[in-house]
């Protein structure tokens, strides 16, 4: 029920470093064509820095971890794909069908196969109003109980980045800005939000191993701004955001869907910047994860 490709079987084999990839971001955040470009300039980046990628998906009922380039060019074309957060997959899995994973499932298969890094877009957390709806993204669940490294640039913008980091502190998973002290919210770089940071790469994984040494249970997070030529302002995000919205509760989108709806009309109402902004941030992130990853893998 799950399969590895034969280069991802190796670099684990041989103890090489690795990159988990979502596919959420593939089939539900970015429009065709430019998703197919992005998983491979993704998984490109991550050659690039002598890390092996390693994108998941269910394909035909079965778990992939790592794709061929024909299965993420299905994915990437296919409009029946589900949205798969962990407690998805089984569904999925049993009814032979096409399943993109989230950060969660994604970070739950990396730990099951000892893939210590991953890399995507935006960190899900608590919805707006979730205090009362309660609605907030298994990610954060997941990233208590699965020891994964995650890069990102912070909490998506759509989303209550207060409670969120609220949530995380309870839930005790550790986040380190990259080159920020400002908790990035996505799409841009501002969200009033302090957190700890470094300015050096192996300032920041040194971080990481002592993570590792004290054997803790959880994740922890990665947090880096966007590309500050595409950066939206905060007062930008937050209008885009509102619009969006409004728009969702309109059409009475809620639950899994409303992401994807309230980023595809952000898209529309910034001509196509936050989707440029998307796919600039996430092969960055994808870059900073293989070098965190190719760091880790080697002697000290």
């Amino acid at each position: 029920m799950m399969k590895l490709t034969p280069e991802l079987t190796t670099a684990l084999t041989q103890d090489r470093p690795t990159v988990a990839l979502e596919s959420t971001l593939i089939c539900h955040g970015i429009p065709k064509p430019e998703n197919a470009d992005l998983a491979r300039q993704m998984e490109s980046q991550i050659r690039i820095e002598g890390a092996c990628p390693a994108t998941m998906a269910v394909v035909d009922g079965t778990v992939r971890i790592g794709l061929e380039a024909e299965e993420l060019q299905r994915l990437a074309e296919a409009d029946d794909v589900a949205k798969c957060t962990t407690r998805d997959l089984p569904m999925v899995m049993a009814n032979g069908g096409l399943g993109a994973t989230t950060v969660a499932s994604t970070i739950y298969l990396a730990a099951q196969h000892g893939i210590g890094v991953m890399a995507t877009g935006g960190l899900g957390g608590v919805h707006i109003g979730g205090e009362q709806s309660f609605d907030i993204s298994a990610d954060l669940q997941e990233l208590q109980r699965s020891a994964v490294t995650v890069v990102c640039a912070g909490i998506k913008s759509i989303l209550d980045q207060a409670r969120t980091m609220e949530v995380l502190e309870s839930l005790g998973v550790p986040i380190v800005g990259y080159r920020c002290t400002e908790l990035p919210a996505f799409y841009t770089a501002e969200s009033g939000i302090d957190i700890p940071g470094v300015d050096r790469l192996d300032d920041l994984v040194q971080i990481i191993r002592c993570h590792k040494a004290l054997n803790l249970p959880c994740g922890l997070l990665v947090v880096t701004p966007p590309p500050q030529d595409l950066a939206l302002s905060g007062s930008e995000t937050a209008k885009l955001v509102e619009e969006a919205r409004l728009a969702a509760e309109q059409s009475n989108i809620f639950g899994p869907a409303q992401t994807p709806f309230m980023l595809r009309h952000m898209a529309s109402a910034s001509h196509g910047r936050t989707v440029q902004l998307n796919m600039q941030l996430a092969t960055a992130n994808a870059t900073l994860a293989a070098k965190i990853a190719t760091r880790l893998s080697s002697p000290r």
